[in-house]
C-alpha cells in the first residue's frame, strides 16, 4: 500500500533547500542525519549552529507511530489536548497484548476476547482523531512502518525504543514516551538534545553464517548497552551498501540496545528495491531524483574522522556470527567459543526453547535463510531438539511465507508459527517451567535479553543471536554446538554437517497479502464516540497531575536505593501487566517490584520509615501518598535503559515520587520523567550515592530559582543526626522546567492549546 505521498514529496520538495541553507550554516559537508535534524527543524535556521550534546533543539517530524500497548495511555493523554484530529499523519498498532500459549490462531482468537475493550478503545479513539488502525494480528508495528510508512530522508517519532527500525529505509526514527508524542500530534514541536553523532564504518561482505544480525551484535560488544546514549549512529562506508534493507533495518532495530537515540543507513540502491517491491516506485523515484542529500556528502565518507564524535570501523568479511548474552545484549560470544565459555561460566548448555522472529529479524529475508536451514535439516533427516517458535513480523511477511512454501519448511521439523505479533519478546509467553528456579537456556532471535524480559523467569538465561544460527542451535539443542565445522547426528545415527544458509532479499514472485488489516479513520470523526466503562479494571481516564507548590521540598522519605542495572522492566514490568497500560492506578501496583534494594539484596521489599517495617515498593509509596510525604528514589547507572514506556515515569509520579536522582539516566526515561512533571536528577559526584541511607530524611534545595545549568542540592538528614549536602546536577532547559512547574508537559500543552482557541 501506499500512504501519505502527498506529504512524502512535500518533503523532498522543501529538503534540499534546507539542506543547502544548513550546509551554508555549518560551514562543511555534513553528515546524512545532519541533513535530516536540519531539514526537520520546527523553526526556522539559528544564527549558529546547535551544539551536539549540548542544546535543545525544536523538530518538526512527519508522522507518529504507537504500538498498543504504549498507545493507551498516549491517547487517554491526548483526548485531554482539545484537538479534534492529529496534526500530523499517526497510526495505532496492536502487536503487544497477544500471548503465545498454543499457536496463531488460537493465541488471536484468545486476545481478541481477552483484550476486546482496549482493541474497541484503541478503534474508536483512531477512528474518532484521523488515525490509522492496524488490527490485532496484522503484525509487529516495526515491521508494519517499514512496509508501509517508512521513507527515506523522513522523521518520525514512536512510542516504542525500537521505533529507530525505520532506520533501514534511510529515516531518522526515535523512540519516545507518549507524552512526546502527544506533543507531535498535537502540531507542537518535539524536543530533543541535538545528537552527537556516532559513525560505524563497513568494508567487505557478509558471507555464510554471518548477516546482519551479527554487526549490531558486535557494536553492542564495543559500545556496551549505554556506549551510544544521546547519539545518532550512522553506518557508512562500502560495506554499508552490500546490506539489504530489511537487514539494515534489523541493525538499526537493535541500536535501541546500546542506548542510541536512533540509527540509521544512507540511501541506496538495495532501498530503492525494497520500496518498489512494497508497492512504494513513486517514493523510489522521487527518492532517486535527490538521492544527493538523502545521503553523506562525500568529504564526511573520505574523511569520518572529521565529521563524527566517534568512529568505528568493522569489516564485514571478518565478521564471526555472535550469541550475545545473557542477561545482557552486549555480551559477545563467538559462535566458536560459545561452548567453552558457557562451561566456565555454568550457563545452561542445554536448550530448551529456541525462537526466531519478532520486529528485529522477520523479513522475508531472515525468514528464507532460517528456512533454508530447516529445508536441509529435513532432507537429512534431522528434527529441532529444542520447542521452536517462529514469529512473523507481519501478515504481509505470513502471507508470503505461506505462498512459498517456507511455514511448510519449518513445520517439517517441528516449528510452531505464532501470531504476526510480539509475544515471547516482549514477555508475552505463558511459558511453564517445572521449577521456577531452574536455571535454563534459550536462544533467540530478538533484541532484548535482560532478565525476566521473555517469560518472567529470572533463572532463564536469554541468548540472542541471529535466526539462522537459532535454527542450527534448535537443530542441535545445545549451545556449545558450532554450525560451522561441528556435525550432527540423524535420524539413523549418520554424521551430517549444515550447508550454509541462502537466503533471498525479496520473493520472486513479489509480496502478496488478502487482509493486510488496515482500517482508516473516519473523514469526520466529530461523531465517533469514545467510550470508557468508569468501572473498567483497564482503562482509566486520566486527571491532571498537580503543579509545583512554588516551594523547595522539604522532609521527603527515601522509597527505595536501586542496587545495580535498573531498566524500564525493573521500574514497570510488562508480561501479566500489560493489560493494565491503559489504567494508571491499578499498573502502579507493579512500581520498580523488580528492582533491587541496595540494603537488603531483595526485590519488592522495602522500609516503611511511618511503621518501620517492610513491605512492597507500591504499598510503602501508597502509604506515603496517604500520609501526604513525598518520596525520593535513588538510582546507579544508566537507570532506566530498555523500552520507551512512559509508564515507568508516570506510576512514580502518581503515587507521589518527587525526585528521581540516579548516577545517569536512559535518554527516553529522563525526558519521560520531565514530561510528567517529575524531578530527574544526577550526582555531581558519584560517590555521592554511597552517603544515601535507609532511614534518611531528604530536602531538595534551589527549586525557587531552578534554571537551567544552576545545580539543585539534596540535604540528607540521617537518623543519627548527622547530615549531608550533595550537589545534584540536572539537564533541564528553560521550557521543560516549565513543565515541571505545571506539573506536567501535558498540562503546559492544554492550557497553550485553550489559549490558542
Amino acid at each position: 500500500m501506499l500512504f501519505d505521498l502527498d506529504k512524502i514529496l512535500e518533503v523532498y520538495e522543501r529538503l534540499p533547500q534546507r539542506v543547502q541553507q544548513a550546509r551554508a550554516l555549518l560551514g562543511r559537508p555534513m553528515t546524512v542525519s545532519e541533513k535530516i535534524l536540519y531539514a526537520h527543524l520546527y523553526h526556522d535556521l539559528p544564527s549558529a549552529p546547535y551544539v551536539r550534546g549540548r542544546d535543545y533543539v525544536d523538530f518538526a517530524p512527519d508522522r507518529v507511530a504507537m504500538q498498543d500497548a504504549t498507545a493507551q495511555m498516549a491517547l487517554l493523554q491526548f483526548m485531554t489536548a482539545g484537538r479534534s484530529k492529529t496534526a500530523v499523519p499517526t497510526t495505532v498498532h496492536c502487536d503487544h497484548l497477544i500471548q503465545y500459549r498454543r499457536g496463531a490462531k488460537e493465541d488471536l482468537q484468545e486476545a481478541l476476547q481477552a483484550n476486546k475493550e482496549v482493541y474497541d478503545f484503541l478503534a474508536s479513539v483512531s477512528n474518532k482523531y484521523g488515525i490509522g488502525f492496524w488490527k490485532p494480528g496484522a503484525g509487529i508495528i516495526h515491521q508494519v512502518v517499514l512496509e508501509n510508512y517508512a521513507f527515506p530522508g523522513g522523521m518520525m517519532i514512536g512510542t516504542d525504543s525500537h521505533t529507530p527500525n525505520a532506520g533501514g529505509l534511510g529515516m531518522v526514527a526515535i523512540g519516545v514516551g507518549g507524552a512526546d508524542a502527544v506533543d507531535v500530534m498535537s502540531g507542537l514541536p518535539w524536543e530533543l538534545k541535538m545528537p552527537k553523532l556516532i559513525a560505524v564504518y563497513l568494508t567487505g561482505r557478509l558471507s555464510g553464517w554471518s548477516s546482519p544480525k551479527d554487526v549490531i551484535l558486535k557494536v553492542a560488544e564495543i559500545l556496551t548497552v549505554k556506549g551510544g546514549t544521546g547519539a545518532i549512529v550512522e553506518y557508512i562506508g562500502p560495506g554499508a551498501e552490500t546490506i539489504s534493507c530489511t537487514g539494515k533495518a534489523t541493525i538499526c532495530n537493535m541500536g535501541a540496545e546500546i542506548g542510541a537515540t536512533c540509527s540509521l543507513f544512507p540511501y541506496d540502491d538495495a532501498m530503492a528495491r525494497y520500496l518498489k517491491a512494497t508497492g512504494r516506485e513513486q517514493v523510489a523515484d522521487a527518492a532517486d531524483k535527490i538521492r544527493h542529500e538523502l545521503v553523506c556528502d562525500p568529504e564526511v565518507v573520505a574523511n569520518p574522522h572529521q565529521f563524527y564524535d566517534q568512529v568505528i570501523e568493522i569489516n564485514l568479511s571478518d565478521l564471526e556470527p555472535l550469541v550475545n548474552g545473557p542477561y545482557t545484549p552486549d555480551l559477545a560470544n563467538p559462535i566458536s567459543k560459545l561452548g567453552e565459555r558457557a562451561r566456565a561460566n555454568n550457563w545452561p548448555l542445554e536448550i530448551e526453547v529456541a525462537l526466531i522472529g519478532s520486529c528485529t529479524n522477520s523479513s522475508y529475508e531472515d525468514i528464507t535463510r532460517s528456512a533454508s536451514i530447516a529445508r536441509q535439516a529435513n532432507q537429512k533427516k534431522l528434527k529441532a531438539k529444542t520447542e521452536f517458535t517462529i514469529t512473523p513480523g507481519s501478515e504481509q511477511i505470513r502471507y508470503t511465507m505461506e505462498r512459498d512454501g517456507l511455514m511448510a519448511d519449518f513445520e517439517r521439523i517441528n516449528g510452531i508459527v505464532l501470531a504476526n505479533a510480539c509475544g515471547p519478546c516482549i514477555g508475552q509467553w505463558a511459558r511453564h517451567l517445572d521449577d521456577p528456579n531452574r536455571k535454563n537456556t534459550i536462544v533467540t532471535s530478538y533484541n532484548r535479553n535482560f532478565a525476566k524480559r521473555n517469560d518472567g523467569y529470572a533463572s532463564t538465561h536469554a541468548f540472542v543471536a541471529s535466526p539462522e544460527i537459532v535454527t542450527a542451535l534448535a537443530l542441535a539443542g545445545r549451545l556449545d554446538f558450532n554450525p560451522l565445522t561441528d556435525y550432527l547426528i540423524n535420524e539413523d545415527g549418520e554424521r551430517v554437517k549444515l550447508d550454509e544458509p541462502v537466503g533471498m532479499e525479496l520473493p520472486p514472485q513479489g509480496f502478496a497479502v488478502e487482509d493486510a488489516g488496515y482500517v482508516p479513520p473516519a473523514a469526520d470523526g466529530s461523531k465517533v464516540e469514545v467510550i470508557i466503562d468508569p468501572n473498567s479494571e483497564r482503562l482509566q481516564r486520566l486527571e491532571p497531575f498537580a503543579p509545583w507548590e512554588g516551594t523547595d521540598l522539604f522532609g521527603l522519605r527515601l522509597l527505595i536505593k536501586v542496587k545495580g542495572k535498573c531498566t524500564t522492566d525493573h521500574i514497570s514490568m510488562a508480561g501479566k501487566w500489560l493489560k493494565y497500560r491503559g489504567h494508571l492506578d491499578n499498573i502502579s501496583n507493579n512500581l520498580l517490584i523488580g528492582a533491587v534494594n541496595y540494603f537488603n539484596d531483595k526485590t519488592d521489599c522495602v522500609k516503611n520509615q511511618l511503621t518501620g517495617t517492610y513491605d512492597s515498593v507500591p504499598k510503602v509509596q501508597r502509604a506515603y501518598k496517604a500520609a501526604g510525604i513525598g518520596t525520593v528514589v535513588v538510582g546507579e547507572e544508566n537507570y532506566g535503559e530498555g523500552s520507551s514506556r512512559e509508564h515507568a515515569a508516570m506510576e512514580p509520579r502518581y503515587l507521589g515520587v518527587r525526585a528521581i536522582i540516579v548516577k545517569s539516566f536512559a535518554r527516553i526515561h529522563e525526558t519521560n520523567l520531565k514530561k510528567q512533571g517529575m524531578l530527574a536528577l544526577t550526582f555531581a559526584n558519584k560517590d555521592d550515592y554511597d552517603l544515601v541511607q535507609e532511614d534518611d530524611i531528604i530536602d531538595i534545595i534551589g527549586l525557587t530559582t531552578f534554571a537551567p545549568d544552576r545545580p539543585l542540592t539534596m540535604v540528607l538528614h540521617h537518623a543519627d543526626g548527622t547530615r549531608h549536602e550533595i550537589v545534584l546536577n540536572h539537564s533541564y532547559s528553560q521550557q521543560q522546567i516549565e513543565w515541571f512547574k505545571a506539573g506536567s508537559a501535558l498540562n503546559l500543552i492544554r492550557n497553550q492549546l485553550a489559549h490558542v482557541g
